[in-house]
Formats: C-alpha cells, sequence, structure tokens
C-alpha cells in the first residue's frame, strides 16, 4: 500500500493543531481552559446525539444541547459561594433539566418517546457532566471567580492528558511487539490485553515521574490516577468504538480532518475525569 503523502500532511497538520491549541488553553489561565472544556462537552453533545440518529435513535437533540449548557454552568457555579448573587442563580437553575425534558417526553410526537428521552439524558451524563468536574479538578474547592482563577494549577490538568497520552502510546506499541490475545475484538480488533497491561504498567511508571512537581502532599495520588487512567481511559475507549460500530461510521465527526471529531479525541478522558475527581475529593 503506497504512502498517501497528503492524507499524511493532513493528519500531521490537524495533529500539530490540535495539540497546541489543547495545551495552550490549558497553560495559558483558567479562562481559556474553562471556556475550552466547555465548548468540547457541548460539541461532543452533539456528536453523541449524531450517532445516536444513526442508530435508529430520535434524541431531543436541540432541547438536550439546551440542558447540557443549562447542566455545565450550574455544576460549575456549585462551586461559587452564597455572595455571588450575580451568577450564582446558575447553581439553582440544574433543576430545571428534568422539567425541561418532562415536558418535552409529554408533547413529543415521537414513535418511541421514552426510548429517544433516554438517549437525551445519557448523551448529558456522558458528555457534559465529566468535563464540568474536569474545570473543578485544577482549582479550589470553592471561591469567588477570581479565588478559583487564582488557584488554577494547570499541572494538573496537563499530566492527566500526559498520562493519558502515555497509556495510548505504550499500549500501542505494546500490542504490536508482543500482542496475541484480543481484548474485545468484536469492538475494537486492534486492542490486545497485553497492549492493554503494558501501557498500564508503563502508564503508571510515568504517574511515580509526575510525582517530581510535587502536585500533591501524598506521593500515592499520580500513581492512583495513572492507574485510573490506564483502566478507564481504556474503557472509554472501548465504550466510543461500541458506539461507532453501531452507527456504522469510523468516526464520530469529521471537525479534526484525519482525526475524526472531538469524541474521538477526548473519548479516554470522559471516562477518566469523573474517578479522578472522586479520587481526589477523598483524598482531600
Amino acid at each position: 500500500m503506497a504512502l498517501d503523502l497528503k492524507t499524511l500532511r493532513v493528519r500531521s497538520l490537524t495533529a500539530a493543531v490540535f495539540v497546541v491549541v489543547l495545551l495552550s488553553c490549558i497553560y495559558y489561565s483558567y479562562f481559556s481552559f474553562l471556556a475550552l472544556f466547555f465548548c468540547v462537552s457541548i460539541w461532543a453533545l452533539y456528536e453523541f446525539y449524531e450517532l445516536s440518529a444513526r442508530i435508529a435513535n430520535k434524541p431531543f437533540a436541540t432541547l438536550g444541547m439546551i440542558c447540557g449548557i443549562i447542566t455545565f454552568m450550574s455544576i460549575y457555579a456549585l462551586q461559587l459561594p452564597p455572595n455571588c448573587s450575580d451568577i450564582n442563580f446558575l447553581s439553582y437553575s440544574i433543576y430545571l433539566v428534568p422539567f425541561i425534558i418532562a415536558l418535552q417526553f409529554v408533547f413529543s410526537k415521537h414513535e418511541h418517546p421514552f426510548h429517544d428521552l433516554a438517549f437525551t439524558i445519557s448523551g448529558i451524563f456522558y458528555c457534559v457532566i465529566p468535563f464540568a468536574l474536569l474545570v473543578k479538578i485544577p482549582v479550589v474547592e470553592s471561591g469567588t471567580v477570581n479565588e478559583l482563577a487564582a488557584s488554577y494549577n494547570s499541572f494538573k490538568i496537563l499530566g492527566i492528558v500526559f498520562l493519558i497520552w502515555a497509556n495510548d502510546t505504550f499500549a500501542y506499541l505494546g500490542g504490536s511487539m508482543f500482542g496475541k490475545h484480543k481484548l474485545y475484538e468484536r469492538v475494537s480488533p486492534g486492542k490486545t490485553w497485553e497492549g492493554t497491561i503494558i501501557g498500564i504498567i508503563f502508564c503508571v511508571a510515568v504517574g511515580f515521574l509526575l510525582n517530581l512537581n510535587k502536585t500533591f502532599s501524598c506521593d500515592c495520588i499520580w500513581p492512583l490516577i495513572a492507574l485510573v487512567v490506564g483502566i478507564f481511559g481504556t474503557i472509554g475507549d472501548l465504550v466510543e468504538s461500541q458506539m461507532k460500530r453501531m452507527a456504522g461510521v469510523k468516526d464520530s465527526g469529521s471537525l479534526m480532518p484525519g482525526h475524526g471529531g472531538v469524541l474521538d479525541r477526548f473519548d479516554s478522558l470522559l471516562f477518566v475525569s469523573p474517578f479522578v475527581f472522586v479520587i481526589l475529593k477523598l483524598v482531600h
């Protein structure tokens, strides 16, 4: 098979732009980080509804997008003190989401409204809530917007991203060199048990190296996060692969030429974020 130089150039350029935008937004400031993952969560939700529609479903996409925005902003606002009256009302708006969706369900003309309702809600849980929790990881537990921005530690997010990349890279290399037993061939034919285990081992090793930054007072946190990345990042990849297989598509979207959509790039982070959030909550 001849090397397609045009495709290679497109993939390389897209990858470079993706990495630069991602790392720059995370590193530059709390607000650029917040804006990036707000946009990522809503676009991921859009792709989820597009995939759902291909699996013979009819989710209430417009309503789901509105409720997704409300949910993200509400979870964010929950960490603001009560005296932030100008935007603190957002923390209560999440209670409107079930009523908005229920009204759509009651007046829906869909053939299977309950089934479509389930996909509408599951999209919010799958795409929005994990990123809403992610933006709470690198800041103090509560405070004003300025206090949150001042406490922002970009290394916590950069570390998680590097761990995901390390896990993917070493799992691929390990699978290529030693892979014999398929992990879940029906969903992801390329993944092997050997590659997955090697990826987790090297990911945890990178976790120990991240301790050099002294991000956390306890030296076990980064290795523990690395273990979560290795296990749940792989599960996240399998879940998204299953969705694409059911939808009969190669990529979740076409936002990034040669690399697919947002769900393709952040499938691991979607599953990793909630568990990292819980770990840090339990530790602190």
